[in-house]
């Protein structure tokens, strides 16, 4: 990963390769903002926006209540 993007960038870039590479299957449920930041080392803020880059670009759907999914 590139150190000069942004961190909410590595994040996204990090979780599209999980669902490109299968880690996260199709109807996969993403881990909580909260366990990504700390795994990350960001703040959850930075989760947040790299989740709904996601959701921008059709990769995952949110369901309130219920957590993220993998399209």
């Amino acid at each position: 990963m590139d150190a000069a993007q942004p961190p909410w960038r590595r994040v996204a870039a990090a979780l599209e390769e999980r669902i490109t590479d299968g880690t996260y299957a199709s109807g996969a449920r993403l881990p909580g903002t909260v366990p990504l930041s700390v795994e990350f080392g960001v703040a959850p803020s930075t989760v947040a926006k790299a989740v709904r880059h996601l959701k921008e670009r059709g990769l995952v759907t949110a369901s309130p209540g219920w957590g993220t999914f993998v399209v």
